[in-house]
């Protein structure tokens, strides 16, 4: 087992099935050293763990779980594409995408939930830029949507 997946285990979690796609891509693609993962939801066991709007129906706190989620299940589309997470030189940049209403202003607390995780598993490589946008609504209903872009070894 390669150390991100060890890590994975300390903390008490395991990499998903791959979540097929709801329409027409595939959930990862690699391009020279880099892999772009496809928008992740917070799907576990092919159930969203919540759906609706932060400022609505949502939290904060539940939307940082599903930003988690959405990490673990990137990391899962991630490994169906290279073989191994220690291939992962680099996370370079995460897109959280937070559906949510006008006045909600702590997208950047829900994404901590995807980029906290991706510190934990790959310390100073899981470092990364990061944008989080607030949009009306996500497939599914979902809260919250995850793109990532890793460099890879």
């Amino acid at each position: 087992m390669s150390h991100p997946e060890r890590r994975l285990a300390e903390l008490g979690l395991t990499l998903p099935e791959v979540v097929p796609p709801v329409a027409a891509y595939v959930p990862a693609v690699g391009s020279g050293a880099h892999v772009y993962v496809s928008g992740q939801v917070p799907l576990r066991e092919g159930r969203l763990i919540a759906a609706g709007r932060l400022g609505d129906t949502v939290g904060v706190e539940l939307a940082y779980e599903c930003a988690r989620q959405c990490a673990l299940n990137a990391l899962a589309a991630l490994k169906a594409e290279i073989g191994d997470l220690a291939a992962v030189a680099r996370v370079v940049k995460a897109l959280v995408f937070v559906a949510s209403t006008a006045d909600f202003t702590q997208h950047p607390q829900v994404g901590d939930g995807a980029s906290d995780l991706l510190r934990e598993l790959f310390g100073d490589a899981g470092r990364h830029a990061r944008s989080a946008v607030g949009v009306p609504s996500l497939p599914l209903g979902s809260p919250v949507e995850l793109e990532l872009l890793v460099e890879i070894r």
